[in-house]
């Protein structure tokens, strides 16, 4: 299986990156096989044209599972991310399993990954087998991941299992 995490946070490494990672490695015992930091892109995600960001988009299409990360900006995820997944043609993401993760600073935003990324992953051709996880940031592993992961573990494995 090949993973990978896309991460919309404007700063490169953060915590949303760090989590998105560690949920790969926790569902799969390994760590990604590509990580993007769309921070890295910059501006250059607004180009249509720019080579690396297209690559980038047709490397996420072939991975078996994609966790798609992002802050909690404004009750939503970031718009880096949103500008990276309008690149995606309707069903480009068709075979594969994607997660939608989302850290925020407050518990009244930990239905956005459920209720606004997931719907666009989902428009997109991804199958969406778990619920969307939304961790603090002060809190990204523990009791809400360990419990996210255990009901998450055998969806996914089945999900990657029928591509």
């Amino acid at each position: 299986m090949t993973t990978a995490v896309v991460v919309g946070n404007p700063r490169r490494r953060s915590r949303t990156y760090d989590a998105a990672v560690h949920v790969v490695v926790e569902l799969t015992g390994a760590p990604p096989d590509l990580a993007l930091d769309l921070a890295d892109f910059g501006p250059r995600l607004l180009e249509p044209d720019d080579p690396e960001v297209s690559n980038a988009v047709k490397a996420v299409t072939g991975h078996d599972l994609v966790v798609f990360a992002s802050p909690t900006y404004k009750a939503s995820y970031t718009g880096l991310l949103k500008v990276f997944l309008d690149r995606f043609a309707p069903s480009a993401l068709a075979g594969v399993t994607a997660v939608p993760l989302m850290l925020g600073g407050h518990w009244r935003h930990g239905l956005a990954a459920e209720l606004l990324l997931k719907p666009v992953l989902v428009e997109i051709g991804a199958t969406v087998p778990t619920r969307g996880l939304f961790l603090l940031d002060s809190e990204p592993t523990g009791e809400t991941l360990d419990a996210w992961l255990a009901a998450a573990r055998g969806q996914v494995t089945a999900s990657t299992r029928a591509r």
